[in-house]
């Protein structure tokens, strides 16, 4: 009696384990199953580790994947010479959007370099910007890469630096100065907009331009090239203006891209000037919100004891004009991406503020 209960359990104990067993089978994921979560990116501690440039890493020659592009009006940062690259996932595609940023898949990475010329005409790496479409939560993060002395790699660089520099500037003129780069925090003070980090100047306006020495139109490449999706004409596109060219667009035109793209990702609804009322979008067309007659809310001290940011017809008693052609903490607009005076950029806004007219 006593061996056929042994009997039986053992049956009974078999037979639970096979049931456990295939029910473990049932909830462990397929080999081959696409459903993965998706990962937190990691910034690397070497801008080298990423493997986005051949030879030597100071020439940013490109690797296959590697999408260079151009602006038609840059942010100006104290004479520097950018170069711009933009990385997609493999497969991934942007998505042309009527206005505004386009719509970038998770996983981008935009890649922003920054270098001076010096006096022997040399162009001197200094920084490097990554931005970066986290695919975990759909969210841009950003880091910034400083350049070592001897020109073969940047590190990571979360708390800023103060470098000190001599220049040239367009016209070759020697400038010595302590250039910013800038901690995390302050990227995210231009960048964000509704505690929403965002790129700030590749909009589609302002991608839409024939490269310098080619044909063909920047958008139109990268639908060749399979990188955009949705655009129709190229002709019903919106285009921002080039600042500096005087040939084909006008001074009111040309100064209005320039707020847009130095100004108005703080001072746009949502930006870190919204407070302000002062709006500087290209698009802008309240008089007040441009600044026409109006006084400053919280300019302090830093408006020069003048009444109106905008004088129209008078440049010289203008706050917009006094703090553009400012270099003084407190006083400086921007506030962050220079140290020196931009003197075309200043020239450019004092000419707009003295051809409006006194009636506007």
């Amino acid at each position: 009696m006593r061996k056929t209960y042994l009997v039986a359990g053992l049956i009974l104990f078999t037979a639970l384990l096979f049931m456990v067993s295939e029910q473990g089978c049932k909830n462990k994921p397929a080999k081959n199953s696409q459903v993965t979560e998706k990962e937190d990116f990691q910034f690397k501690e070497k801008l080298s580790e990423y493997g986005f440039f051949k030879n030597k890493l100071n020439a940013l020659d490109p690797k296959e994947g590697v999408l260079s592009y151009e602006l038609n009006t840059p942010l100006f940062t104290d004479y520097t010479v950018k170069n711009r690259f933009i990385v997609l996932p493999k497969g991934g595609v942007i998505k042309y959007v009527s206005d505004g940023i386009p719509a970038f898949p998770d996983s981008t990475i935009m890649i922003k370099n920054f270098a001076y010329t010096n006096v022997e005409h040399q162009k001197i790496m200094i920084e490097t910007r990554l931005l970066v479409k986290n695919p975990k939560d759909k969210a841009w993060k950003v880091m910034d890469y400083l350049w070592n002395k001897e020109q073969t790699d940047a590190v990571k660089h979360i708390t800023g630096s103060r470098s000190p520099i001599t220049l040239l500037d367009n016209d070759n003129n020697k400038i010595s100065t302590i250039y910013q780069v800038p901690n995390t925090n302050d990227c995210k003070r231009c960048h964000i907009n509704n505690d929403v980090l965002t790129p700030i100047g590749p909009k589609i306006r302002n991608l839409n331009l024939t490269v310098a020495g080619q044909n063909t139109n920047q958008l139109q490449q990268w639908v060749k090239k399979g990188l955009l999706s949705g655009l129709q004409d190229i002709g019903s596109v919106k285009q921002l203006p080039n600042w500096s060219d005087s040939k084909h667009f006008s001074l009111e035109q040309r100064a209005r891209a320039y707020l847009d793209v130095n100004c108005a990702h703080c001072h746009t609804k949502g930006g870190d000037a919204y407070n302000t009322g002062l709006f500087l979008e290209y698009q802008q067309t309240d008089p007040n919100h441009v600044g026409i007659k109006k006084s400053p809310v919280s300019a302090g001290g830093g408006a020069g004891g003048l009444d109106y940011d905008i004088v129209p017809g008078d440049a010289a008693h203008s706050i917009l004009a006094y703090r553009m052609s400012s270099v003084e903490p407190g006083t400086v607009m921007p506030e962050l991406a220079r140290t020196v005076n931009h003197k075309e950029g200043v020239k450019l806004i004092r000419e707009w503020i003295n051809s409006l007219a006194k009636n506007h």
